[in-house]
Parts: C-alpha cells; sequence; structure tokens
C-alpha cells in the first residue's frame, strides 16, 4: 500500500479562507463519501466515528484537543474509536504501542501521554526498544504489557492494519470517517494556515462533523421499522 500523503497540515498545507459553510458541508468539498462504504460496529442510531492518527503527527497533536471536546459534546450519540496509520508498514512500532494499549484496556487514558511524550518532551518513540524502556515509567506492568504486545489477536491486527487503511481510502492523518461512508479533514476543510487553524479551521472540522452524525441520525431514524399501532380489544358482547 502506498502511503501518499501524510498530512502535517501545520506546516506543510497553503490554507484557503473561502471554503463552504460547514454546518450544511457539501460532498467533494469539506468531505468525500466513499465508493465501497465499509461495515460499523453500533447499533440504534448511534454513529461509528473513526479517527484514522499517527502519535509523531503534529496536525493530529494539534487537532487533539478540539476533538476530544467535539467527542465529549456528542456523549451518546456516537461511537469513536481511534486507528493508527501503520506508517512503516505491517510492524510499525506506534501502531504496535496503539494496539496494545487498546488490547490492554488502556488505549483513551494513555493517549494524552504518548502526545505528550512526543510532542512536548521530545521522546522518540518510534522504535520498539524505545517503547517498552517506556511503558514502566508509565505506571504500566512491563510484564503485562509483553503479553498484550505479543498477543496473537495484537499481532493479526497489525499485520492487517494496512489492508484496513486501503478498504477506506486512507491517504492521509489526521482523517474521521464517519458512519463507513464519509471522510473528512481539517487539510479539506480549510487548509492549514497556521493562523487560521485554531480560529476558524478546528470549529469548523467540529461543524462539520455535528452535520454528518446528524444526516446518519435522520437516517437511521427513516429507516428504522414504524412501530406497530396498539389496539384496545373490546370484550365480546358489547
Amino acid at each position: 500500500m502506498r502511503f501518499l500523503r501524510i498530512a502535517l497540515a501545520v506546516a506543510s498545507l497553503v490554507a484557503t479562507t473561502a471554503f463552504a459553510s460547514p454546518a450544511d458541508p457539501k460532498d467533494g468539498a469539506e468531505y468525500v463519501t466513499l465508493a465501497s462504504p465499509q461495515p460499523t460496529k453500533t447499533v440504534g442510531k448511534k454513529v461509528e466515528v473513526i479517527e484514522f492518527f499517527m502519535y509523531h503527527c503534529p496536525a493530529c497533536n494539534a487537532l487533539e484537543p478540539h476533538l476530544a471536546e467535539w467527542v465529549k459534546k456528542q456523549g451518546d450519540n456516537i461511537v469513536f474509536r481511534r486507528v493508527h496509520f501503520p506508517v512503516s508498514g505491517p510492524n510499525d512500532p506506534e501502531a504496535h504501542l496503539h494496539l496494545t494499549l487498546e488490547a490492554m484496556g488502556k488505549a483513551e487514558e494513555m493517549h494524552p501521554k504518548v502526545l505528550r511524550a512526543f510532542h512536548i518532551e521530545r521522546l522518540r518513540l518510534n522504535k520498539d526498544d524505545a517503547i517498552l524502556e517506556w511503558i514502566p515509567k508509565q505506571g504500566i506492568d512491563k510484564a503485562k504489557f509483553m503479553e498484550y504486545w505479543n498477543s496473537f489477536g495484537v499481532l493479526t491486527k497489525l499485520k492487517s492494519a494496512s489492508q484496513v487503511m486501503s478498504n477506506y481510502k486512507i491517504d492521509g492523518a489526521p482523517t474521521l470517517v464517519i458512519d463507513g461512508r464519509f471522510l473528512t479533514s481539517p487539510s479539506s476543510i480549510g487548509g492549514a494556515n497556521p493562523s487560521l487553524v485554531q480560529a476558524t479551521v478546528y470549529p469548523a472540522v467540529q461543524q462539520t462533523l455535528d452535520a454528518l452524525v446528524a444526516r446518519v441520525q435522520k437516517e437511521k431514524g427513516a429507516a428504522a421499522p414504524a412501530a406497530p399501532a396498539k389496539t384496545t380489544a373490546k370484550p365480546a358482547g358489547k
């Protein structure tokens, strides 16, 4: 699989200030629709939202507080999960770290700590040895971590990560996928001139996500079978 555009948006893309209203996002502008929708892991009117990200990605780190705020606001409307870009291939150490933490039930708890290690503390957790040295310092039992690190489930997901990227047509990070169908990102919505990101692009990302989630929920509601009408039986002879 080819990893085409790693969207390190904060430094590399040219912003556009004339994007359409994110409250009414347009296909081909603020988002694109997958030709082959992917299966989702939700029931009822909940909407699946996936962030495809990389720990070392500056744009992913910059998006994180805005995305966390949006996820909290949506609450039970969505099921949110993350998938790490296997940037160096089927043995990518960062993706391996994420999958291991996910299997341990610690992915969300550790997510800000890993981002801080990369972007504030400037640690290079992009090799197995560096990760395995860092983990015990975070209060995680190394032996337990190694059980999951070497587990069949984690290694299977790691090997198949590139195929997952291909299925979703992901070629940059961060990318958000709504209901297995709609792809959006800060760069597709408004570019990434640093002077515009905080004031314009990230709020627009939130509004675009709001609109797409509302659209999917409306579709789910319209597709739900109508409840049978209640009837009251009359006593015989009346």
